[in-house]
């Protein structure tokens, strides 16, 4: 079909398929060029600004999806991630969140009392994307299925500075994230290019990586024994 119709974008295929068959098409971007986009979030400072992934060429970016605004799982994620993001930002990354709320309601959100549901007493210190079209969502197919809530799911994206996905990972609503795995995550991207080791299983920063060889995973599975 893509080669029969080459004009026609990955969603509205999308839908044709699940309208027709009744089934849903999964997108694997591992390895593929990040979608671009342009849309308003609601910044750090609580003003409003059009940004685009393209704006963050040349640097890594941490793209996550949670389904909604004032809700329960999400109360926790947010707030996870932007105490990381002094780490982000310190190995050269851009963090990015998205939902399909408006960025009115991403404002609310972050000005609430806890008692209300909000996070006014976390500084939540990097963009949150309004993606009240659910245009984003759509580009990076997160949006739920099945009897799930139509809203994005909990998805992360690790895009590298060329804009290339290296890394995505999703949970359904109600299973929250390891927040720190996407940080391991960048981490290991980042030794894997200045190093051009491979990252095994449960690395973290200061451990033994491998080469592509035989011989390196002999040596490695032989330290992993003792």
């Amino acid at each position: 079909l893509p080669t029969a119709y080459p004009m026609l974008s990955k969603t509205l295929l999308r839908n044709v398929v699940r309208r027709t068959f009744g089934r849903q098409i999964r997108t694997n971007m591992i390895g593929a060029k990040a979608p671009d986009f342009t849309a308003s979030a609601c910044m750090p400072d609580n003003t409003f600004k059009d940004i685009s992934l393209s704006d963050f060429k040349g640097k890594p970016v941490v793209l996550y999806f949670y389904p909604a605004d004032f809700t329960f799982v999400c109360s926790s994620e947010v707030p996870g991630y932007s105490k990381l993001n002094p780490d982000f930002e310190k190995a050269g990354a851009q963090l990015i969140g998205v939902s399909m709320d408006t960025v009115h309601v991403h404002k609310a959100w972050k000005n609430a009392s806890s008692e209300l549901g909000g996070l006014s007493g976390f500084d939540i210190n990097h963009p949150i994307i309004g993606d009240h079209d659910g245009k984003v969502s759509e580009a990076f197919d997160v949006i739920m299925n099945g009897d799930l809530d139509k809203l994005p799911c909990r998805a992360v994206f690790l895009i590298d500075k060329d804009g290339t996905v290296m890394a995505e990972h999703r949970n359904a609503a109600p299973l929250g994230r390891n927040t720190n795995e996407a940080l391991r995550m960048l981490q290991a991207l980042q030794e894997h290019e200045g190093t051009g080791k491979v990252i095994p299983a449960d690395w973290t920063p200061g451990a033994n990586t491998m080469d592509a060889t035989t011989e390196s995973v002999d040596e490695y599975l032989k330290k992993l024994k003792k």
